[in-house]
């Protein structure tokens, strides 16, 4: 039964990763962008090196919780096994997105006081 539940919970765990990833990608460019006054090739690497940090972050916090996966012995334990993981990792993902968007936004208001003070 554990490989089934291993199975299910790291097909949703990709997907998931996976299209937030691509979400997070398409619409964090104009936020570093802006960080970046404009200069599009640095802000492309850079968003390129979140993305790739993302990906290994959460792919392979999801492997690493696989070890500490108890025994499943029936479809109900696996159902409430494989939610409450899927759970921790929709949970990491949003934790991630909230420390990223509150160092943008530390960042911004850094870019606007130095920007203030040169006047």
């Amino acid at each position: 039964m554990n490989i089934l539940a291993y199975t299910i919970y790291l097909l949703i765990t990709y997907f998931v990763t996976v299209h937030v990833g691509k979400v997070f990608y398409k619409n964090g460019r104009v936020y570093i962008l802006n960080l970046l006054a404009g200069d599009e090739s640095t802000t492309d690497s850079i968003n390129k090196i979140l993305l790739t940090g993302y990906y290994l972050l959460n792919l392979g916090y999801a492997s690493l919780m696989i070890r500490f996966w108890k025994s499943i012995y029936s479809y109900e334990e696996l159902v409430s096994s494989i939610g409450i993981m899927t759970g921790r990792i929709l949970l990491s993902l949003a934790l991630i997105h909230f420390f990223n968007m509150i160092v943008i936004y530390l960042l911004s208001n850094y870019k606007k006081s130095i920007h203030h003070h040169k006047i």
